[in-house]
């Protein structure tokens, strides 16, 4: 029992066996010579009988021992590992969460998840919490004095239509990296990247006095990047950028897919002064202008001739002049005209993608990748191994510390003085029988006092009935000799320190259990599930872009267009918020949906204003590896559009609760789509195609109150026995004229598609 190897412990065991035996002989032999013992064989045989048992029982204990050691050992290194690897993965999870969204909102809804995980103690419970993530609280503040930035790259639509999908993601990741780069030295706050369109905001989360300056900077040298892109690669793109300053609401709305969003009419102004501008030049209001304090010299911007918004506002614009501009004119003819001759030979996508490799623009999560291992390997030979040590010594000596008594208590109890009688072997006999019952620390505490007590209780009623007189002058004498109990002392406490190690283990694992369900909370709310799981943890794969392209994708864009209207700012609903609220519920709403078995198919994208972006089939194995069976294709355009009917009988029900008539308008379209992670300090996923170009059409030029859909998609939805009608040609941007075709949403009109 002492803190030796095996074949020392056997050997010290008969060393200190026959040293007894050998002075126990010459005890009654060689100094007894007067009045030797009858029985002396038979005592010496007893005493050899009982060291052996005893030998082999603390034999049969240090095996347990040390295999309970062994597991409670193997346990605490897999608990500390978990724990660090969770260390590892919290890091990455609170920059991955702090990188979307700011510091005081991510822990906010951090901080509000947990509580609510902490409270669900049933395991099931926990789970479909985290699930369902029934998650209502609103999200949003009120900030001042700002300017937004919203960025077009002018010509990328038809560029984008000649690239691969690795090539169309590089070229976003190094251009949209670009500008999160330019971002930060101007002090713009990127807010998020729809399709090519890049929009940010200066003022936020903390005002700064040069906002404005700071946002015209940005935009002019978003201009002169481009040029540079333009002039290197010959390739016909530019930027048109508008610039507005007032004030946001900016917050999270939503269950799912949590992005940082701001809103307000100044939003708006921003968005419609970018698209009435000019490419290569910065269209900023007059607003921005009286920031600006004569910063930067202008000229007429005459928005409203290209703008019906601006036109009807009657809003003055300008265009601002880039110092740069006059000393590169002066110095045009000095200049080196770029070579761009050898590569007009090749595809505009591919001498897009090689000169913007150049720029060496950050990787989606690159500030996740540094991190510590946390292997169990790492953890014993590396640096982590002292922090294991410390901890598992405790536990190891104090499980030696409480076994030496024990070795001590048998010492004395075999080395007590012998009397005529042999009472001392049956004692000692049950003693062992005790111990060997005793040592397993895996039984259960109440099955083993139950399991000792009974036989304590027959071992004393075998020897009280035998030898009464015998074991009486016996006890008296052991007494007096030794009165302590050192072993069942022992045993609880051995059993104590393995109970409070196994309790520190299953605490230690319940709290990671709700980390992780945390972290699985959080990430998935960024990313979907089956990105996610490339870029943060152990098996993260963020060496690489991620880009993967899908045949058949369905896509969805719902809008609620009548919340424009219901949105006003005034001292009522507390300049918007009121109204913010509202959408959150709408879009809550929504994302309830998601939830549900029927609907595992279909992903959240983003939202986009009052404007819900879904798909189906991204989950699936991408198109190019392995095509999927059309008849899942098919059921993927049907989900969706049962998806779109239960938006509409969400939305009526919201109305019959809040008192409006808000109707949704929905556009579905199917086909190919490139699904792809892009932005180095703000990663977001999104999909790019012309699949997805002509949904948003669908959902634009469609009517309220109904789903509207392409004629491809409509063949397929009147085979899975949908009725659709045909609305006719109509105009679509960038495509001509469609016949389109609106989905009957009666549920009377369904056969047998069991839309309830």
């Amino acid at each position: 029992m002492l803190p030796f190897q095996m074949c020392y412990a056997v050997v010290l065991s008969v060393i200190s066996s026959l040293s007894h035996i050998m002075v126990l002989t010459l005890r009654l032999t060689v100094f007894n010579t007067q009045d030797p013992s009858p029985f002396l064989a038979n005592q010496l045989l007893s005493n050899a009988v009982v060291f052996l048992c005893g030998s082999v029982v603390g034999a049969f204990h240090k095996v347990l021992m040390e295999r309970a050691l062994r597991q409670t050992f193997q346990d605490t290194l897999r608990c500390l590992g978990i724990r660090m690897k969770l260390e590892i993965e919290k890091r990455q999870q609170e920059n991955l969460l702090q990188s979307v969204l700011p510091v005081y909102i991510s822990m906010k809804m951090k901080l509000a998840i947990m509580e609510r995980l902490q409270d669900c103690k049933d395991k099931e419970e926990r789970q479909r919490l985290v699930k369902d993530n029934n998650f209502h609280s609103l999200y949003v503040k009120r900030h001042e004095n700002v300017s937004i930035l919203y960025a077009d790259i002018v010509g990328f639509t038809r560029l984008a239509s000649d690239c691969s999908p690795k090539e169309l993601v590089i070229m976003l990741n190094e251009l949209f990296g670009k500008f999160d780069q330019i971002a930060k030295e101007n002090e713009c706050m990127r807010i998020k990247i729809l399709g090519d369109c890049y929009y940010c905001v200066s003022g936020l989360p903390v005002s700064l006095p040069m906002h404005a300056k700071n946002c015209v900077k940005m935009g002019l040298d978003m201009c002169e990047a481009i040029k540079r892109v333009r002039e290197a690669t010959g390739v016909d793109i530019n930027m048109r950028v508008g610039v507005h300053s007032g004030n946001v609401l900016c917050g999270v709305i939503g269950l799912r897919k949590w992005q940082f969003d701001v809103w307000s009419h100044d939003v708006t102004l921003a968005n419609y002064m970018e698209s009435g501008g000019l490419p290569g030049r910065v269209h900023i209001t007059e607003a921005t202008l009286k920031h600006l304090n004569k910063a930067y010299e202008v000229e007429e911007g005459n928005g409203g001739l290209r703008d019906a918004y601006l036109k009807e506002l009657n809003i003055q614009t300008y265009l601002v002049i880039d110092p740069r501009s006059k000393n590169q004119a002066l110095n045009s003819h000095s200049m080196p005209k770029p070579r761009v001759n050898d590569g007009l030979k090749m595809r505009a996508s591919v001498r897009m993608t090689r000169y913007l490799e150049s720029w060496g623009a950050v990787k989606p999560f690159a500030h996740l990748q540094s991190r510590e291992g946390y292997t169990q390997d790492t953890m014993v030979n590396g640096k982590s191994r002292c922090k294991v040590s410390d901890e598992l010594a405790l536990s190891i000596d104090g499980f030696h510390g409480l076994l030496t008594p024990l070795s001590l208590s048998r010492s004395l109890s075999l080395s007590v003085s012998l009397s005529p009688s042999f009472s001392q072997y049956s004692v000692f006999s049950c003693i062992l029988a005790l111990i060997a019952c005793g040592v397993f620390l895996r039984v259960s505490f109440e099955l083993k006092v139950v399991f000792l007590t009974l036989a304590s209780t027959a071992y004393y009623i075998i020897i009280l009935s035998a030898k009464a007189g015998l074991f009486s002058c016996y006890g008296q004498m052991l007494y007096n000799q030794l009165n302590e109990n050192r072993y069942y002392i022992m045993c609880c406490s051995c059993f104590r320190q393995d109970f409070l190690l196994k309790n520190k283990n299953r605490t230690e694992q319940d709290e990671i259990e709700t980390r992780e369900n945390l972290n699985r909370l959080l990430l998935e709310n960024v990313l979907p599930a089956h990105v996610a799981a490339l870029f943060v943890g152990e098996n993260k794969k963020n060496e690489d872009l991620y880009y993967k392209s899908y045949d058949c994708v369905c896509v969805m864009f719902a809008s609620v267009p009548d919340f424009k209207e219901f949105y006003t700012e005034c001292d009522i609903n507390k300049e918007g918020l009121e109204c913010l609220r509202l959408l959150n519920e709408i879009i809550a709403d929504f994302d309830e949906l998601l939830s549900k078995p029927k609907f595992s198919g279909v992903e959240k994208i983003k939202t986009i204003g009052s404007t819900y972006m879904a798909a189906a089939g991204l989950s699936g194995t991408p198109g190019q590896e392995n095509n999927q069976d059309r008849d899942r294709q098919q059921a993927q355009m049907g989900n969706m559009v049962e998806f779109a009917i239960a938006l509409i009988g969400k939305l009526d029900g919201i109305n019959r609760h809040s008192f409006n008539s808000f109707r949704l308008r929905v556009g579905i379209n199917h086909g190919p789509v490139i699904a792809g992670v892009i932005g180095a300090r703000k990663p977001q996923y999104d999909i790019w195609g012309n699949t997805v170009n002509v949904a948003s059409r669908m959902e634009s030029t469609g009517e309220l109150g109904k789903i509207q859909v392409t004629e491809e998609t409509s063949d397929v939805l009147q085979k899975l026995g949908y009725s659709c009608e045909c609305r006719g040609l109509i105009n679509v941007k960038g495509k001509g004229e469609l016949t389109t075709f609106f989905v009957c949403t009666d549920m009377s009109k369904q056969q047998g598609m069991g839309l309830s």
